[in-house]
């Protein structure tokens, strides 16, 4: 594989320089459906991993806010010591989806450090993310795509990916 230099700062710009290339790949692989398609990507999610440290970035907390489920305000609300309803108040708010978000980006709870306040109690999307592990990969590549514009792992991943002339 070749190496693609790719950062915090410019996966964004890479992202859309490629960005048709690669809705095209993706509605291939949806007809496709290939059934080695999740092995191939976990063996890609360790390697990026291995190259990257998410600490050096934290684009998907300065990006995005994450789906929060009602386990993750009951835990959050108790990690910050507040009744749910208290915590949905100053926290959160009803997207257009009809689900719960943070009220602001960059998360409430990003340090200046990169480090989460609330890690060990941090919503499951932000556990799961960049969902590049995960089984039925082919069933979340519109999500794969948007969050390739902000991580540079899920980019790395999936310009591998590419590569492997699926």
């Amino acid at each position: 594989m070749k190496y693609i230099e790719v950062n915090a700062k410019n996966v964004r710009e890479l992202s859309q320089r490629n960005e048709d290339e690669t809705h095209k790949f993706f509605a291939q692989l949806k007809k496709k459906k290939p059934k080695q398609l999740d092995s191939v990507v976990a063996r890609l999610h360790d390697e990026a991993f291995q190259e990257f440290d998410c600490l050096d970035c934290a684009n998907c907390c300065s990006n995005f806010s994450p789906i929060i489920t009602e386990k993750d305000i009951d835990r959050l609300a108790k990690h910050m010591k507040m009744k749910p309803p208290a915590f949905i108040d100053q926290y959160l708010h009803v997207d257009n989806e009809g689900d719960y978000v943070f009220n602001e980006t960059p998360c409430p709870f990003l340090m200046p450090d990169n480090y989460c306040m609330v890690y060990e109690n941090r919503p499951k999307a932000c556990r799961e993310y960049p969902h590049t592990n995960r089984r039925k990969f082919v069933q979340i590549l519109n999500l794969t795509q948007k969050n390739r514009e902000a991580c540079p792992i899920v980019y790395k991943i999936v310009e591998n990916l590419k590569e492997e002339n699926w």
